[in-house]
């Protein structure tokens, strides 16, 4: 296990510092009953550095990624070892997202992101039975990083049937390598790409720039700094990013289903709600985020779930994700304005969000290597 300093620096990248403005929210937080009182039961322990908690789509049971290079089922057996091949020096690299196909049944693909040997990231796709095999890799997209942080790690596959992969912007203070505004880059950028051939991927034809020469086909979304989690409401298919901040502010991102892609949400020209450098900047274009807190409250924003599941009745329809830093979990509380509420104190380094075939909700717990269930007060 890593030293507690390194640890607080998994998702941070602090740098330099943000000017001071009024959050405006890009669109309302779905509904939801009034503030919930959580509580959070352990259901499994003996992690490595755990990442995130994934439903396995055929099977009853859930699997944790391990940010070494390995994925384990709740139970610890060995799913997928790719440790021969994962950079994990930098507290930032690892195995860092997974997804199942939405047609694994037929299959039996997944898909993973990964930091390779040399630093870069790596999107490959496996096959599994009853686990994956590590040599069925195939590398669909190789992405070079100029440093060892801010490098994404999500993937989640859309309602659209289209993966989403979340990269950040190389790393370095105010955007260092300028790749958060370039659209020649896939750095700092929401991707979606097709899956669905027998071997590589292609660019679904509504994606907003499938065919300009000077911009990179897969790109969804644009201005990110380093988006580590986001999700897509299962009833709704509405989309939620969680951008991990500079040195003032974390901010939530939106994307009502059906809203088309392309947009920009102004990083490095802002910093959340505020513009990065002086008082003032052009706003022309850019999305501001759904909502949006200090560094007082937490230092990296950590995506979570809309609650879609059964055992909870009156949490449905609410969003809640956390802070790596605070270990606070909150609910968004619709608006306008959309706010947040504290409803619960994780015991340790909020990593990630999970949810199960159900849709119930789990957390886990990077420093403690534990896996807990959200579940209603007692």
């Amino acid at each position: 296990m890593r030293k507690y300093s390194v640890m607080i620096c998994l998702l941070v990248g602090l740098c330099a510092c943000a000017a001071q403005g009024q959050a405006t929210p890009s669109a309302p937080a779905p509904a939801a009953a009034p503030q919930h009182h959580v509580q959070l039961r352990q259901v499994a322990a003996g992690f490595d550095q755990p990442l995130l908690v994934v439903a396995h789509p055929t099977k009853p049971t859930l699997l944790v990624v391990e940010q070494p290079g390995t994925i384990r089922t709740l139970s610890g057996t060995l799913f997928l070892d790719i440790r021969d091949r994962v950079r994990a020096s930098g507290s930032e690299q690892g195995l860092l997202g997974l997804a199942f196909d939405p047609g694994f049944a037929h299959n039996q693909r997944l898909y993973v992101n990964y930091t390779g040997a040399d630093g870069a990231t790596f999107i490959s796709r496996f096959s599994a039975t009853d686990a994956a095999d590590p040599a069925s890799e195939e590398v669909l997209l190789t992405v070079e990083q100029p440093a060892a942080n801010h490098n994404g790690g999500m993937l989640a596959f859309g309602p659209d049937g289209y993966l989403y992969i979340g990269l950040g912007d190389g790393g370095g203070a105010n955007d260092t390598y300028g790749n958060a505004q370039r659209r020649d880059t896939l750095l700092g950028k929401l991707l979606r790409i097709d899956v669905s051939p027998a071997s590589g991927y292609a660019i679904p034809p509504t994606n907003p720039w499938p065919n300009t020469p000077t911009v990179r086909p897969e790109i969804w979304a644009y201005g990110l700094r380093n988006p580590w989690r986001f999700s897509f409401d299962r009833q709704t298919g509405n989309l939620y990013i969680g951008d991990v901040g500079q040195n003032r502010f974390e901010w939530l991102l939106y994307q009502p289903a059906g809203t088309p892609g392309g947009r920009n949400y102004g990083w490095p020209i802002t910093e959340g709600a505020h513009c990065l450098q002086g008082d003032s900047c052009d706003r022309s274009g850019l999305i501001p985020p759904l909502l949006e807190y200090p560094h007082s409250e937490g230092c990296s924003i950590v995506g979570g779930f809309v609650y879609r599941g059964t055992a909870h009745a009156d949490w449905f329809g609410t969003y809640l994700f956390s802070d790596y830093c605070s270990a606070t979990i909150w609910q968004l509380l619709p608006g306008p304005p959309v706010t947040k509420a504290a409803v619960a104190q994780a015991p340790g380094r909020v990593s990630s969000f999970g949810q199960d075939a159900t849709g119930e909700l789990f957390v886990t717990i990077h420093d403690q290597g534990t896996v807990y269930q959200l579940s209603g007060a007692e």
